[in-house]
């Protein structure tokens, strides 16, 4: 079962296939985690039960999630044994260590204090509960340090040098903190934080278009907008500095990011807003740009040069056709975050927030549009950094292992797509239909039964859907 594709095109279409699922799961936890923090505090200071309340129900939705980034997790990994193990023996000494240290300094401090987070309520103090939460959350962002760490090392490598063929660590400190370390963990982590807002906010837009009024739907579409606006607005500066270091490290990528094929001289470099680039013609159709802009943005002069496309070798190109438009999608996405939040500011000021229509309408599409910047952008990295696993210094068609044939790799990439939809198909079913039923009030039977600033929490992990979720279950 090859498809008429090679192994080494196989392997590729698999490891896109299972990361692209994947991604969007820890995106989500990383963002919802310190929302649930920021919530805990809120109701610690003010003891609002409304704080309480959405705590309850986002968490939820956390724990859906962090259970299939978990799993989706795991897949991956085993591929670098069986796809990809000539990647794991040539680098496998400095991507090794940092996965390592990605589970002993941050998985296990998620899952140490996961249980306390979602089934502590009542049963431990609210400063122990709290503290565990804020474990949870900053958990979360130092497994995305590492993960960003290996990822960004791939891409501007540092700290090793190259002996017998094998990529030998020299500068642990040079590895974790190579180049373009700061710039990818500071984009990907304002990018969690858009996902998980922006999820916050189409959410609840969809209870308000639908009728509800209450202060629970109200607060949630408040507060996501609020991480909408801030965050959309700090990527705005963190992507301009990105590309600036990519411009520097990875000339490349940035030149199919832009459709650029010819190194401007002495003229300015226009910025395409539309092409079709063509790798076998070395050009663009199509063209429709804007003059000057290109290389004010890439290199803050009017007339700064940046290199084209010809300059580098054919087989270190990456496909400019799709980096081009993945690039635009994601950047097209990140304009219209910042639409929306400039909308909801004059709204705010207008007192119209949560009565305009045609407003919540926009906030319900833009729910999902956080994942597609995110995907779009992991193509623009990933893509862009092609011929290369190792940018540089190792190419992708060097790191597949040489025994794998293509029936094998078909057959599994068969099985994942059978396999995600039905598992991963049925964790989305379940999500959607927790957004759908929106947060809840506390009954005051549940609280007197838990006591005062508390609700009641299962025992048992299957036991997290309550008795209204159960009904509606059977209802089904």
């Amino acid at each position: 079962m090859d498809f008429g594709l090679s192994a080494f095109a196989l392997a590729r279409m698999q490891f896109a296939f299972t990361v692209s699922f994947h991604i969007i799961f820890p995106a989500t936890s990383i963002g919802l985690a310190c929302f649930l923090a920021v919530l805990e505090w809120k109701w610690l200071r003010s003891r609002n039960p409304l704080y309480q309340d959405l705590f309850k129900y986002w968490l939820k939705i956390f724990a859906v999630a962090f259970a299939m980034g978990v799993v989706s997790g795991i897949v991956m990994a085993y591929q670098f044994g069986t796809n990809w193990s000539e990647f794991s023996r040539i680098a496998g000494s400095v991507t090794g260590p940092l996965l390592t240290y990605e589970v002993l300094s941050a998985f296990f401090l998620e899952a140490g204090f996961l249980g306390i987070m979602m089934f502590g309520w009542g049963r431990v103090g609210e400063k122990a509960h709290f503290f565990a939460t804020l474990m949870v959350a900053i958990g979360t962002c130092i497994s995305m340090f590492w993960i960003l760490s290996s990822n960004s090392w791939m891409q501007t490598p540092q700290g090793i040098a190259l002996e017998h063929g094998i990529l030998v660590p020299k500068d642990w400190w040079a590895i974790v903190f190579n180049p373009s370390f700061p710039y990818r963990f500071a984009h990907m982590g304002i990018a969690a934080f858009l996902v998980s807002g922006l999820l916050v906010t189409g959410a609840s837009a969809w209870h308000l278009f639908k009728g509800r009024r209450d202060a629970l739907v109200k607060t949630s579409f408040s507060m996501g907008l609020w991480m909408v606006l801030l965050t959309s607005s700090l990527q705005v500066l963190v992507g301009d500095q990105h590309g600036l270091n990519t411009l520097h490290h990875q000339p490349v990528k940035l030149a199919a990011i832009e459709g650029h094929w010819e190194t401007n001289h002495q003229e300015p470099m226009p910025l395409l807003l539309f092409a079709i680039p063509d790798m076998q013609q070395e050009k663009n159709h199509f063209e429709l740009g804007v003059p000057y802009l290109g290389s004010l943005i890439l290199t803050h002069e009017m007339n700064g040069a940046v290199t084209g496309l010809k300059d580098f070798p054919r087989d270190e190109r990456p496909n400019a056709l799709l980096v081009f438009w993945s690039f635009r999608v994601m950047v097209s996405m990140g304009m219209l975050m910042v639409l929306m939040s400039v909308l909801a500011l004059w709204l705010r000021y207008r007192q119209r927030l949560y009565d305009s229509r045609g407003f919540l309408r926009f906030a319900m599409l833009m729910g999902a549009s956080g994942y597609i910047a995110l995907l779009a952008g992991w193509v623009t990295t990933e893509v862009g950094r092609q011929p290369w696993v190792v940018y540089g210094l190792l190419k992708t068609i060097d790191g597949l292992s040489h025994q794998v044939t293509a029936p094998q790799v078909g057959l599994s990439l068969t099985l994942f797509v059978v396999v995600y939809s039905i598992v991963f198909g049925s964790g989305f079913y379940y999500l959607f239909k927790l957004i759908r039923k929106g947060p809840q009030h506390q009954t005051l039977e549940h609280q007197e039964a838990a006591g005062v600033g508390h609700f009641k929490t299962p025992m048992r992990p299957m036991s997290m859907l309550d008795a209204e979720d159960l009904d509606e279950e059977k209802k089904s």
